[in-house]
């Protein structure tokens, strides 16, 4: 057989087994019914990729073609039905897992050079005494400056026990640093924060995502923060976009007595049909509860708040939820590669759907269809769904409160976050707060450490930020090419004075220090924390 031709038989095959266990992996264990044409479909493709291949004026690369039809394929369907290639396949699974191996920071590339965030906490690099601020010029010997984001990890990252060495520059220090590290398992922490709020009882808890350690990293929180004096506790998932379904259900679990159901799914599939319920006896079902939620909290985020609301557990207060109340399975392809289906819907315990219309997939992406009330305050009755030209159906929460379904989580109490001007975005977008903050800390950080020491609520209260901070941002922007406004300024002059002073507390003192900071100036935080009375009333704990 002619070489060419032996080689496109083995392409053939190749590829065919490979659409066979992308379109059929789905039906593994259902035999395929006399209507179904996927046979057909299959021998269309394949007969349309080998005229390509074998015609096309130019060399074509198969892969890619083939990556574009599996995309081609899911963007026929909902928004979250995706595919995730090889390269993306590791970062996708550590998100999920919660570890990864390598030597523990958080960074940017920052005028083309490694800037050290944040060492994380318990990892090699805070161990050696890595610090915020700090610049990696070197790796192993090599110039580090210049790289991409991408290209860190792949330099940084490795598997646990092997060394890298890093060559830093530090502000005030002269010469390079030189740090070998050990590298090692380091956790990604979905909890960001968890701290009692000084002067109450009150808990304050960040969780980022639902990974595969979040309800074991909460429940070690909320013990801790109960030996130091929690009694009620507020619950921070805005911006969360989801994750794992089951830490969702364990999460909303701890705080539910048992026999209530928390979530249920039903899908074209039996197999993809679940009913999940609380158990009794869990250590905080009597704990007064709010959660604050934003457009930003999706998926998981809305099982738990869906699931607290329904029940008339707590209070859920800020802006309406995103409204994705679908759940995906991933399937791994034969390359490494995967894609990720959506199998079911999930239902709130009063039998709300959650997921909006997506038909229109850039509007649905923009928020349209989400249910949002025009005026803020109090919405316990959820007024809205007594009108009688909706067009959601209303259902009823376990005390016979109405609440809406088919546009996300309708909070209790509706709170619009703060808006900030133009100017605030230029800082951003310039990187301005990173590198006012660095050079403030160049000078000042032993200054602040020896005057506060570990007590970051002492620098919350006190600490007043500098006026010359403000004049220096001022410089930099007009340097960057940008326009200072006054107006804008004394608009958002609380907001900009928050985020520096956050910035400088969590390069001393760490996550918590930086949200303590920030809660100071957070409107649906700050109105939250009013509303307990009326949390503990209304799941009859007083």
């Amino acid at each position: 057989m002619p070489p060419m031709r032996s080689r496109m038989n083995r392409f053939r095959a190749g590829l065919l087994g490979l659409l066979l266990g992308v379109l059929l992996g789905a039906w593994v264990g259902r035999p395929l019914l006399s209507g179904d044409n996927v046979y057909e479909q299959l021998r269309k493709f394949n007969e349309a990729l080998n005229y390509i291949y074998r015609n096309y004026v130019e060399e074509v690369d198969s892969q890619k073609l083939v990556e574009s039809a599996i995309r081609g394929m899911l963007q026929e369907l909902d928004p979250h039905s995706i595919y995730i290639p090889v390269s993306e396949m590791q970062r996708v699974e550590e998100d999920f897992r919660g570890s990864f191996e390598g030597i523990g920071i958080e960074f940017d590339v920052i005028n083309d050079t490694i800037t050290v965030i944040a060492p994380i906490a318990g990892g090699p690099a805070e161990a050696l005494g890595i610090q915020a601020g700090d610049k990696i010029v070197t790796i192993d010997g090599q110039n580090a400056v210049g790289l991409s984001r991408n290209e860190v990890p792949r330099k940084l990252r490795g598997p646990k026990g092997t060394t890298v060495r890093v060559g830093i520059r530090r502000a005030g220090v002269p010469g390079i640093l030189e740090f070998t590290i050990v590298r090692d398992r380091i956790p990604i922490y979905s909890v960001d924060a968890a701290f009692v709020i000084e002067g109450t009882d009150i808990g304050y808890v960040s969780i980022n995502r639902f990974s595969a350690t979040t309800h074991e990293e909460l429940v070690q929180a909320l013990r801790q923060l109960r030996e130091q004096g929690m009694r009620k506790l507020l619950l921070d998932l805005r911006g969360n976009p989801g994750g794992f379904m089951d830490q969702a259900i364990r999460i909303a679990d701890e705080f539910i007595p048992g026999g209530h159901r928390i979530v249920y799914t039903r899908g074209r599939l039996p197999q993809f049909n679940e009913d999940f319920y609380s158990r009794s006896g869990q250590e905080f079902e009597r704990t007064p509860l709010i959660v604050l939620v934003n457009r930003g909290s999706a998926s998981a985020s809305e099982i738990v708040s869906g699931a607290i609301q329904d029940l008339d557990r707590g209070l859920i207060v800020g802006e309406t939820t995103f409204g994705k109340g679908s759940v995906q399975r991933q399937f791994e392809l034969p390359d490494g590669s995967g894609i990720r289906v959506t199998v079911s819907l999930y239902y709130t315990p009063s039998g709300r759907a959650i997921q909006r219309p997506y038909k229109d997939k850039q509007r649905y992406r923009e928020g349209e269809g989400r249910l949002e009330p025009e005026e803020e305050g109090e919405n316990i009755a959820h007024k809205e769904a007594e009108k009688s030209d909706s067009a959601r159906p209303v259902f009823k929460t376990l005390r016979g409160r109405p609440v809406l379904g088919g546009g996300g989580i309708t909070p209790d109490y509706i709170v619009r976050s703060d808006t900030v001007t133009l100017l605030t975005r230029e800082l951003r977008r310039h990187n301005l707060f990173w590198k006012v903050t660095e050079e403030y800390l160049a000078r000042h950080r032993a200054e602040l450490e020896h005057r506060y020491g570990s007590n970051y609520w002492s620098f919350v209260r006190e600490f007043r930020l500098p006026e010359q901070l403000f004049q220096r941002l001022r410089t930099l922007l007009q340097e960057a090419g940008g326009q200072w406004s006054t107006e804008d300024e004394q608009k958002d002059r609380d907001y900009i004075a928050a985020v520096l002073k956050a910035r400088i507390a969590r390069a001393i003192w760490g996550n918590n220090a930086s949200a303590a900071v920030m809660l100071q100036v957070d409107r649906q935080a700050q109105r939250a924390l009013q509303l307990f009375p009326e949390a503990a009333k209304l799941a009859r704990l007083e």
